[in-house]
């Protein structure tokens, strides 16, 4: 079993900065997704275990991935944020298999 908790979510206004957080043991590739009301959950962003970020079009320059490996965490830095990224956004890893997800944590943007 595979534990993954995210934290950092909130309340900014547009054009502001959060830093969300997801702790798991070991050193794992994780995955970001986002899911707003009414919406799918979606695909954001994702870090492999040797740190190479690779991110969906539309967060490109706003939003950067970051790892300390030696706190099991991994940091989704998001800047310039729009009402649009509002959305409970969730973290996600694979281990044989099998998809873990957080909790989520709720990112309201107010324009």
């Amino acid at each position: 079993q595979v534990q993954l908790v995210e934290s950092g979510g909130g309340l900014v206004q547009a054009g502001g900065s959060l830093r969300l957080s997801c702790v798991t043991s070991g050193n794992r590739a994780i995955e970001w997704y986002r899911q707003a009301p009414g919406n799918q959950r979606e695909w954001v962003a994702t870090i492999s275990r040797v740190n190479s970020p690779i991110y969906r079009d539309y967060v490109k320059g706003r939003f950067a991935l970051s790892r300390d490996n030696a706190k099991d965490t991994v940091y989704l830095q998001m800047d310039s944020l729009k009402p649009e990224d509002t959305a409970v956004y969730y973290c996600k890893t694979t281990s044989l298999g099998v998809d873990y997800w957080g909790q989520g944590t709720q990112v309201t943007i107010a324009s």
